[in-house]
């Protein structure tokens, strides 16, 4: 039997026989009490002043305007290479003759890591996913990556672009577990980002970029007169 296999029998044999009992009702009154009376455009407030303190860029435009916009912020920061999901909602809507206006080339995520290594870590400049929802309280994005949207994007390119729905903006963590039923089940890797990768690991100076991108620029859509 390898180490693996003992780590895991104890642990096995450790479990409880039965789930442990979740105290829910006391979370409930708990954040029952703490309620905000805000709007939409409140939470995005919110949400919007708590990822810029962690030096994340955020812009607000229309539903139906963020793929002009992405492609515009995509030429000005000089982005040669996009890798993005394209068979995905989001993906389907981009414009290969729009970003080569600007200088931008579309990589539609295809194959394995293994397959792009070399380009992934050396020609692609930026990364697109879209945001499953977010925290207003934490100014936090939350991201579960699937095959046709995976980690990578958000993980290896120098500039992650997240596109974020205002109307999922939840006030808590709490309020997104409940709303969206999160105990009903998990995906492999659920992702909670509050700014640029970043350490201060080396004599505390506080470095960006150290193990993933360095920038973090956040698209949030809201409904036709919701702008702010």
């Amino acid at each position: 039997m390898s180490a693996r296999d003992r780590i895991l029998a104890k642990l096995r044999a450790n479990a409880p026989q039965s789930p442990l009992p979740v105290p829910t009702s006391q979370l409930d009154a708990h954040y029952a009490a703490r309620k905000r009376q805000e709007s939409t455009l409140d939470r995005l407030a919110r949400f919007r002043t708590g990822i810029e303190s962690f030096h994340a860029d955020v812009h607000v435009t229309l539903e139906e305007s963020w793929p002009e916009l992405l492609a515009r912020l995509c030429a000005e920061k000089g982005v040669s290479s996009l890798l993005y999901g394209a068979a995905t909602p989001a993906g389907e809507r981009l414009d290969a003759a729009a970003f080569a206006a600007g200088g931008t080339t579309l990589r539609p995520w295809a194959g394995q890591v293994e397959d792009i290594k070399a380009d992934l870590f050396h020609k692609v400049d930026a990364g697109f996913t879209q945001a499953r929802g977010a925290i207003a309280e934490t100014g936090t994005l939350i991201l579960w990556p699937s095959p046709a949207e995976p980690r990578t994007l958000s993980l290896v390119p120098p500039i992650h672009f997240v596109l974020l729905d205002a109307a999922t903006i939840h006030p808590t963590f709490f309020d997104a577990l409940r709303a969206e039923n999160w105990a009903g089940g998990l995906p492999t890797n659920a992702l909670l980002i509050s700014g640029p990768s970043k350490t201060a690991d080396i004599q505390q100076t506080l470095a960006y970029g150290a193990h993933g991108p360095k920038e973090l620029i956040v698209l949030v859509t809201t409904r036709e007169g919701a702008t702010q």
